[in-house]
């Protein structure tokens, strides 16, 4: 018996492996943002759960994040937290395609410099999601817990982008064995 590289699997077990590779980072990201609905007093921690995770995926596996799974991650948002209908999808759509935009110049850049750009987008939705509540619900909402998410966001993407670009990693390891 030769020693080398393993055989790869048989045709469904490849589809399956492909599929739940494809589906990780949508899946994830719900997960995180079922999680995050768990009440613990902190307005705007599912927002908050959810920016990383969007943005995160779509500028290292764009694939894996189309706009209707953003589309989808919004919605689930908006009705776990309440919140009027569209604004997280908007939201998210809008760091989705910018996201994209940006995708070739911050996929080689160092993580500080990704972490920067997140926050600017961390606070351009905030702003946003504020802006439309305020338009959607005819009046002014308090300031705090959309600061309150800001600070959540650019205080989680640290240690769910370590988590994710660990993941990340793998997902290609095993990509390249394949």
């Amino acid at each position: 018996m030769a020693k080398g590289r393993p055989e790869p699997p048989s045709g469904f077990t490849r589809r399956l492996d492909a599929a739940v590779r494809g589906g990780f980072p949508a899946v994830s990201t719900a997960a995180l943002l079922v999680m995050a609905a768990v009440p613990v007093g902190m307005p705007g921690l599912i927002a908050a759960a959810a920016l990383p995770g969007v943005f995160f995926w779509t500028i290292f596996r764009p694939g894996s994040m189309p706009p209707p799974v953003v589309f989808a991650l919004g919605l689930l948002q908006d009705l776990l937290s309440f919140a009027p209908l569209g604004v997280g999808v908007l939201t998210l759509l809008l760091v989705h395609g910018l996201a994209l935009r940006w995708r070739d110049v911050l996929v080689k850049r160092s993580f500080l410099a990704v972490w920067l750009v997140f926050c600017g987008f961390a606070a351009g939705a905030a702003g946003l999601a504020w802006g439309l509540t305020a338009v959607l619900n005819w009046q002014s909402p308090p300031v705090m817990p959309g600061l309150l998410q800001l600070g959540l966001a650019v205080g989680l993407y640290p240690a769910l982008a370590w988590a994710m670009s660990r993941i990340h990693r793998i997902m290609r390891r095993v990509e390249g064995a394949a």
